[in-house]
């Protein structure tokens, strides 16, 4: 009882607001919910005004950086043991499966977290990176080693194998383009914001 206990207590800190004070770094305005675990917090970034939700599950691996204004929505999962950058204004849909590295599937080695590195000696960590104002719809999946370009957009059940242009809506198993997403009016929206937030210069003043 006591084991399940302290097992409990162990999980509470790396969830909710009580995970806040063991990150890397916290922004202004950032609102984890109380149900939100995040593994490795030391490795993680989160800039201001950022939100994740419920039921979200973040491994921090070799670092996870996520920037202002991002929506993390319920369900999604940032596993793999690689790097992760979100840059800002960008959105996961629900059930979002961000990986960023793997093991070997092909018989070499054997797999899963419960075998020691060395008996998995082709298992690779990578990087994901999800540009400024990307938006991932509901379970869409990023494999290792891709980046979402700026303003780039996926329909639901997305699977993304290799990079995304920018400004582009993908749908989807591989990720295929079916036409262009504008962007100028996101742009102007988003400088009305940062001004409206941070001043007349739009920034975040440093002193």
């Amino acid at each position: 009882m006591r084991m399940a206990e302290s097992e409990f207590s162990w999980d509470s800190i790396l969830m909710g607001d009580n995970v806040k004070k063991l990150l890397k770094k916290c922004g202004e305005g950032v609102k984890i919910r109380p149900l939100a675990k995040i593994v490795d917090p030391h490795m993680v970034e989160i800039d201001d005004y950022s939100i994740i939700d419920d039921f979200v599950l973040i491994a921090g691996g070799k670092g996870v950086t996520i920037g202002k204004f991002v929506h993390i929505s319920s369900f999604c999962t940032v596993v793999g043991g690689g790097q992760l950058i979100v840059e800002d204004f960008s959105g996961l849909s629900a059930g979002c499966r961000i990986i960023t590295g793997s093991d070997d599937f092909s018989g070499q080695s054997l797999t899963n977290p419960c075998v020691p590195k060395k008996y998995k000696p082709f298992m690779y960590d990578g990087i994901v990176k999800i540009c400024k104002h990307a938006i991932l719809g509901t379970n869409t999946i990023i494999h290792p080693n891709v980046i979402i370009g700026s303003y780039a957009a996926t329909g639901s059940n997305t699977v993304v194998l290799k990079d995304l242009d920018s400004a582009c809506i993908y749908v989807g198993s591989p990720a295929r383009k079916i036409r262009d997403r504008q962007k100028e009016e996101m742009q102007r929206l988003e400088n009305e914001l940062l001004r409206e937030t941070y001043g007349a210069y739009g920034t975040k003043p440093t002193f």
